[in-house]
C-alpha cells in the first residue's frame, strides 16, 4: 500500500501494544495508521529494516472470508509477482512489504484501462500455478443468494427488497456465457490496484478464488464507472480480440451483478462490521443507485428477460 496514504490518526493503545508485541520487528518502531479500506484495519510500521504494512482481520464467515486462505493467496500472489512480499503472519495478522507507489482511484482505472486489462489477464493465467491447498470457488450469484439468506436471518432493514434482488440475480445469471475457469481476485475496487511507476500490483486477497473471468472484468469496470465505450475497450484488451455479441451481453449483465453483489456486501456489513470511518448505509445506497443506472442500460440493450 502507498506510503502517501499513511495518516497520523490516533491509534488505540491496545492496537499499538498488539503491533509492538509481534515478534518480527528489528529496532525502534514508528507506527501510523493507513487510511482507506472499509472492513479491515491497516497500519504502516517502520523499523530498522524499513517500512511494512500490518493488516489486522478476523474471519468473516458472513462474507465467506477466511484469513488462512487469504494468507495462502497473498503468498501465491507474491510468488507470481502480483502482490507484495509477506514478511510475517500469525492468526489475524499479516505483515507485508510497503509498495511505494500510487493507489488507483476510478480516474486512474479509466485512464489505464487497457493496461489494467492486460495485467488482469496475466493474473488469471498465472495464479493457478502458485495456489495451493483446497480450491475455493467464488460464484457471484451464489454469493448474492447467500447474502440474501444472511440478510433475512439478520432482520436487515432491506429484507423487503430481497425477492427483487434475487430475481435480478437470476435474470443476470441466465445471461452468462460459459468461459474457462480462472483464478480471480474478485474484489477489484480501484484502491486494490497500485502502480509503482513500472508495474501494476494487486492487493487485498480476501475474496480471491477460482471463478469466471467475467466477474473481475465486470468488477474492474463497474466499480470504476467506465462508460460503455471504455468498458468495451477494456474487454477487447483483455480478450485480445473484438468481443462477440454474446460475450458483450454477458459482460453487461455481470457489470450489473457486480454492483448488486457490492450493494449486498454493504448491507451485510451494516449488520456485522464496524470499521473506523466506514458508512455502510451510504455505501449501500451509492451502489444501489449505480446498479439502477447499469441495469437500465443493460435492459435498454437486451430487454428485461433472457431468451
Amino acid at each position: 500500500m502507498s506510503g502517501a496514504a499513511a495518516s497520523e490518526f490516533l491509534i488505540p493503545k491496545a492496537t499499538e501494544d498488539r503491533i509492538r508485541a509481534l515478534s518480527c520487528w528489528n529496532g525502534i518502531l514508528e507506527i501510523s495508521r493507513l487510511k482507506g479500506g472499509i472492513s479491515n484495519e491497516s497500519y504502516v510500521v517502520r523499523d530498522a529494516r524499513g517500512p511494512h504494512v500490518v493488516r489486522f482481520g478476523s474471519d468473516y464467515p458472513f462474507h465467506h472470508v477466511y484469513r488462512d486462505r487469504e494468507l495462502m493467496t497473498a503468498q501465491a500472489a507474491q510468488a507470481a509477482g502480483f502482490g507484495p512480499d509477506i514478511h510475517y503472519a500469525e492468526p489475524g495478522v499479516m505483515v507485508t512489504g510497503l509498495i511505494h507507489g500510487k493507489t488507483f482511484n476510478a480516474e486512474d482505472v479509466i485512464a489505464e484501462r487497457e493496461r489494467v486489462a492486460r495485467m488482469l489477464r496475466s493474473f488469471h493465467e498465472t495464479m493457478p500455478r502458485f495456489v495451493r491447498g483446497a480450491a475455493f470457488l467464488f460464484w457471484p450469484f451464489h454469493v448474492i443468494r447467500d447474502y440474501a439468506y444472511t440478510l433475512e436471518k439478520g432482520k436487515s432493514r432491506m429484507t423487503a427488497e430481497l425477492p427483487g434482488y434475487l430475481a435480478i440475480a437470476d435474470e443476470l445469471e441466465k445471461a452468462q456465457s460459459p468461459l474457462p475457469i480462472v483464478f480471480g481476485h474478485n474484489d477489484l475496487l480501484p484502491a486494490n490496484i497500485m502502480d509503482d511507476g513500472e508495474r501494476l500490483w494487486l492487493i487485498d486477497y480476501e475474496y480471491a478464488g477460482f471463478s469466471t473471468a467475467m466477474f473481475d472484468l465486470a468488477g474492474a469496470t463497474s466499480n470504476a464507472g467506465l462508460s460503455a465505450d471504455q468498458s468495451e475497450e477494456f474487454l477487447a484488451a483483455y480478450l485480445r480480440t473484438t468481443p462477440d455479441p454474446e460475450i458483450r451481453r454477458s459482460f453487461a449483465a455481470m457489470q450489473c451483478a457486480s454492483l448488486l453483489r457490492e450493494a449486498m456486501w454493504s448491507m451485510v456489513s451494516e449488520l456485522h462490521l464496524s470499521a473506523p470511518g466506514a458508512d455502510y448505509v451510504a455505501y449501500t445506497e451509492e451502489n444501489l443507485e449505480r446498479l439502477a443506472a447499469s441495469l437500465d442500460h443493460y435492459r435498454s440493450l437486451y430487454g428485461k428477460t433472457f431468451s
